[in-house]
């Protein structure tokens, strides 16, 4: 018998993975494709909370490796202004990487804390009971475990099994996105981009060197939906809009998506959870996706461990829903917003032209790349400092940095007073006195997942504390 089954070994279902083996979950995860999908290198973006998160466990070096740094500006509805000075990280940059190798470098972490994945193997059937959920793959195959997450995408087999409504939007206007090879002077395309862009959103080359573009243009009016798109239907939009393809050729990948919006009803139905695409999908806009499956994964896996492990809160792993549940909200919502932004219809376009004016004020532009890239996120954990609920940056530490002390996944009292303690939670936190530590405070209680849990120098209420998030102590 396993602890938790997962469904699906993308980036969220791997990092969930690797997540519950630091506490030692027996895990295994199904993949129903037989071999990784290598047949595409769609470059996507890590954002500024993903590279802390992959910091916070050790892996960044694996992604900086692999990956090529660009600068965060322009990344809401693509409207040109540069990132606000000061942003608050260590981590002020997004991090391009083809998504096979994310997918990739979190299956082998997943694996190397030991994780199970069994590949060609589709869920398609469960039970759940008070004692755990029995999974019924498709050759007939029944396992048990004590619980089952769904990371089984967009088209989540099962969500729908589970029975939780999607509500939303479905698509209304699909987009064609692919990388390609172009004929034509880089110099000469970046003007041509530029005075189009000014009245056509929907219309992007971006070049990532050696005459690699990615290419984003309109789909309406090229094949069927269901049908794979093809280098000529780019060619053909192409030339609609710019009057010339480019000389367009090799391509590397080529996709059809559409603007599709929604988001599961719950998360958590007795022992099914579900996570990543699962439970929200929303326009790419932004690049938000794969980013807001791994964090989601991060939220989950140390709740979903405690609870296994015996010394979860009786509410904590509800927190799953309450804190992911409107962050999700917020993206979908954005992703509405950028998506009406890109429109050509004269009100959208007066509406994109007010907001590159008051992106010119620092609080505005600040605002929405603190939103995009999730480093804005304040989770409701009651009266207290603007810090409490927030993510706390890398540090500077007597020795080293912040987020070295958090590779294991357990939590961690930071105490610049030298006066506390965390005995009788001492299996599950961790404890560092550090009185010159790059912090405004006297002391904080950070949750594995690196979000501020309490704040103040008083050891009763830290105890208050870390019953509230890590259980009654040990004796």
């Amino acid at each position: 018998m396993f602890d938790v089954i997962i469904a699906g070994c993308g980036p969220t279902g791997a990092m969930l993975a690797a997540e519950l083996r630091l506490h030692d979950v027996r895990v295994l995860v199904l993949e129903k494709e037989p071999e990784p999908v290598s047949s595409f290198v769609r470059i996507v973006s890590l954002h500024i909370r993903s590279i802390e998160l992959m910091a916070m466990r050790g892996l960044l070096g694996r992604f900086l490796e692999r990956g090529r740094q660009r600068p965060v500006g322009g990344i809401f509805a693509a409207i040109p202004k540069p990132a606000p000075e000061g942003l608050d990280s260590a981590y002020t940059y997004l991090l391009g990487i083809p998504q096979p190798v994310i997918d990739r470098l979190l299956e082998e972490h997943a694996i190397e804390l030991g994780a199970q994945v069994r590949r060609g193997r589709a869920v398609a059937g469960f039970e759940q009971d008070d004692q755990g959920v029995t999974v019924e793959l498709a050759d007939g195959e029944r396992l048990r475990s004590r619980y089952l997450v769904g990371c089984d995408g967009a088209r989540s087999t099962v969500r729908k099994l589970l029975g939780v409504g999607f509500p939303g939007e479905p698509s209304r206007n699909d987009t064609l996105m692919g990388e390609m090879e172009m004929s034509v002077p880089q110099e000469e395309i970046a003007a041509k981009v530029t005075e189009i862009r000014e009245t056509h959103q929907q219309f992007l080359l971006r070049p990532f060197g050696e005459g690699v573009y990615s290419v984003v243009v309109p789909a309406a009016g090229v094949s069927d939906r269901a049908e794979q798109p093809t280098l000529e239907d780019f060619r053909q939009q192409l030339r609609a809009i710019a009057g010339t393809d480019f000389g367009a050729h090799s391509p590397r990948w080529l996709s059809r998506f559409g603007d599709a919006t929604r988001l599961a009803e719950r998360y958590r139905v007795g022992r099914v959870l579900l996570a990543g695409d699962a439970a929200h999908i929303h326009p790419p806009a932004g690049g938000q996706g794969l980013n807001l499956g791994v964090q989601d994964a991060f939220n989950l896996g140390w709740k979903l461990a405690a609870q296994i492990c015996g010394w979860a809160p009786e509410t904590l792993l509800d927190t799953y829903q309450t804190e992911r549940h409107p962050v999700a909200e917020d993206v979908l919502n954005n992703t509405r917003a950028q998506v009406a932004l890109g429109s050509t219809e004269p009100g959208p376009q007066a509406v994109r032209r007010l907001l590159t004016e008051l992106m010119d004020f620092d609080e505005v532009n600040r605002h929405l790349i603190e939103k995009i890239t999730a480093i804005g996120i304040r989770y409701d954990f009651g009266e207290g400092p603007d810090l409490l609920g927030r993510r706390l940056r890398d540090i500077d530490l007597k020795q080293g940095h912040l987020y070295d002390r958090l590779h294991q996944g357990r939590g961690l009292v930071l105490d610049r007073t030298e006066r506390l303690t965390v005995e009788g939670w001492s299996d599950r936190v961790d404890y560092l006195a550090d009185p010159v530590a790059a912090l405004d405070v006297p002391a904080v209680l950070l949750r594995p997942d690196g979000y501020v849990a309490w704040i103040g120098e008083h050891q009763q209420d830290l105890n208050d504390h870390l019953t509230r998030w890590f259980g009654t102590p040990a004796n």
